[in-house]
């Protein structure tokens, strides 16, 4: 049996082609939203919506800057990380969404996005990037490894690993031993200028092993 569909080859497509189907497809995507600190003690504060966990032992998440799509050039998150090895990923609740999208735009190294946000820098207690204070939940993390992925033009990017060295927990959110879903209140990213809300949910019950 034949599934009915179109069949696309990225090769014989656009840059701008290939990002529309997988930001329109790769739904919802959580947003790691990166504070880190250049050598020169310049804050820096920026989303990324390609961010996931990788393992618990050591705790290691990841998170995928791409270069920029106008030209080709490194962000400032990954500049200072790979200067200083650290940095900090804060999780987005809805309450932080439009500070958070303020962050996005591409200013100049010079520019804290802490101010441009008006979101709260707090000292983190084994890094040198500080927490964002509005965040639920953060992340203190140390660089495991950098990936380059592509050449060193507009759409290619970079995979970043960092271990996790010490979480911050909102004392609402933490509940009996759990994340308190409601309370963290995350969004997800969608494709365009588009977020979603995580309510409507339904359990599945998995079989471990094999009976």
């Amino acid at each position: 049996m034949v599934r009915e569909s179109m069949i696309v080859d990225p090769a014989e497509q656009s840059l701008k082609e290939n990002h529309k189907i997988m930001i329109g497809s790769i739904v919802p995507r959580p947003i790691a939203f990166v504070s880190t600190k250049s050598n020169d003690d310049i804050l820096n504060l920026a989303p990324f919506s390609y961010f996931n966990g990788v393992c618990s032992n050591p705790p290691t998440i990841m998170f995928a800057p791409a270069r920029r799509g106008y030209d080709g050039l490194t962000k400032d998150t990954l500049n200072n990380i790979q200067e200083t090895k650290e940095f900090v990923v804060n999780l987005v609740s809805e309450e932080i969404s439009e500070p958070m999208v303020a962050c996005a735009t591409d200013y100049d190294r010079e520019i804290d996005e802490f101010e441009v946000s008006g979101l709260t820098p707090i000292d983190s207690i084994k890094v040198k990037p500080p927490c964002v204070k509005e965040s639920k939940v953060s992340f203190e993390c140390n660089l495991n490894t950098v990936i380059e992925i592509g050449k060193a033009e507009p759409g290619a990017g970079f995979v970043v690993l960092g271990t996790i060295v010490m979480f911050h927990i909102d004392d609402k959110v933490y509940k009996n031993g759990h994340i308190d879903l409601e309370a963290l209140n995350p969004i997800g990213r969608l494709a365009g200028n588009s977020y979603t809300r995580i309510f409507d949910n339904f359990d599945i019950t998995r079989q471990i092993k094999p009976k």
